[in-house]
């Protein structure tokens, strides 16, 4: 009798597990097409951008007063998304159209490799001129961002060890945690040219943004003033958050992404142990919402009624499918897990836009800064970016 016990004990718990084994496969597939149908309307709605788009400018938002399409010039730090999205919409649907795009956009954000006045460097060269490398293996584009990495390194301070963000403001030599998300840049000039200073800068950089950016319980400011001297830490504050000691939602995303890109560029396991950190505090925070698009801020005024960042969802979906794939059991699938809910919210009516609706931008809701009144719940090109690369990148590992 306890052998026959043992014996229908064992035969529930395999049920049991071939049914969550067969949900978790009809889940994957819906979610599979779900993403096949959102890139679909992407590339429709690319194509319907491309009509509207000058030839001197690159598409940046939507006016949150009169709805009007939004662009900037090609020193703004947005311009590298418009191509980057573009090459990913090619390399989904091999439509042409897509491509002669790209080619004609990438080209466009080329002449920024020389300039050394800005961080921005890894967003606007890496995110168009990469994806046009990766895509084409045309040398061409080696040389572009070779020539990108250069000058970007010339913005590394050595006594404060990290790269200088920013040229103006109140600090004397700012860096933001948006900047980790330009290392990915260095660590690529590291591989193709063997010249270990890019190297030595980008882990120099993402070790003193781990001292000095984030606080005990892994949520990080946005702004550190250094003292270029000394390296001597002046102020910790905010320029886009609700205040210098909160949670800026898309700051908290940046971080997971950088330092789970950080750890598959060098293995370093100081930085995949930091990415979890980072994800576990988002996923864990009592203020995420239940579709877990975050607000603008973590502990913006006004929760439950402040404005979501779409955006912050989209870079963060994209980090967790990947910090997933370097994580295992009940980790791994907790990352995973999240990143296809939020695929899933991002994906519905709640935040896609309808063909030849919202400028012809995909996303919805997103926040560029609430502080400056500037770029609230519209439409942003990075956000289009990341949800586009989530997705990409759910149907390949997926499988």
């Amino acid at each position: 009798m306890k052998k026959l016990s043992l014996l229908f004990c064992a035969c529930l718990l395999t049920g049991a597990i071939t049914t969550g084994y067969a949900q978790q496969g009809s889940r994957k597939k819906e979610l599979i097409a779900t993403a096949d149908k959102t890139l679909d309307l992407a590339v429709r709605q690319y194509k319907l951008m491309m009509q509207h788009v000058p030839d001197d400018v690159l598409p940046r938002t939507t006016n949150n007063e009169d709805g009007s399409f939004v662009t900037a010039k090609t020193n703004w730090w947005t311009a590298g998304f418009y191509p980057g999205t573009l090459w990913y919409l090619y390399e989904y649907s091999k439509d042409n159209t897509l491509k002669q795009e790209a080619l004609k956009r990438t080209a466009q954000v080329e002449v920024e490799k020389n300039n050394k006045g800005t961080h921005d460097l890894g967003f606007m060269l890496y995110c168009s001129a990469g994806n046009a490398y990766r895509i084409t293996k045309d040398p061409k584009y080696k040389e572009v961002l070779l020539t990108s990495a250069r000058s970007l390194s010339t913005r590394f301070n050595p006594k404060v060890g990290c790269i200088k963000s920013w040229d103006h403001g109140k600090w004397e030599f700012p860096v933001i945690i948006d900047n980790m998300m330009n290392l990915e840049l260095l660590n690529w000039a590291t591989r193709v040219s063997k010249d270990p200073s890019f190297d030595r800068i980008a882990r120099t950089h993402a070790n003193t943004t781990i001292k000095h950016h984030y606080r005990r319980d892994y949520s990080s400011y946005h702004v550190i003033g250094y003292d270029s001297t000394t390296g001597a830490v002046l102020a910790r504050n905010t320029a886009q958050g609700a205040n210098d000691t909160s949670a800026w939602s898309r700051g908290q995303a940046w971080g997971l992404y950088g330092y789970t890109m950080m750890y598959r560029d060098t293995k370093d396991k100081a930085y995949l142990a930091q990415a979890q950190h980072i994800a576990d505090y988002i996923l864990n925070h009592p203020r995420m919402p239940e579709d877990l698009i975050p607000y603008w801020d973590y502990d913006a005024p006004g929760i439950p009624n402040a404005p979501r960042d779409a955006s912050a969802g989209a870079v963060a979906a994209s980090a967790l499918l990947e910090l997933s794939r370097y994580t295992k059991g009940a980790t791994a699938a907790r990352y995973w897990n999240a990143a296809e809910k939020m695929l899933e919210s991002l994906a519905s009516p709640a935040y896609l836009a309808k063909e030849g609706e919202n400028n012809n931008f995909i996303l919805m809701h997103s926040v560029g800064s609430i502080p400056h009144k500037s770029e609230v719940d519209v439409p942003l090109t990075y956000a289009d970016y990341y949800f586009v690369e989530a997705l990409l990148r759910y149907k390949q590992w997926a499988k």
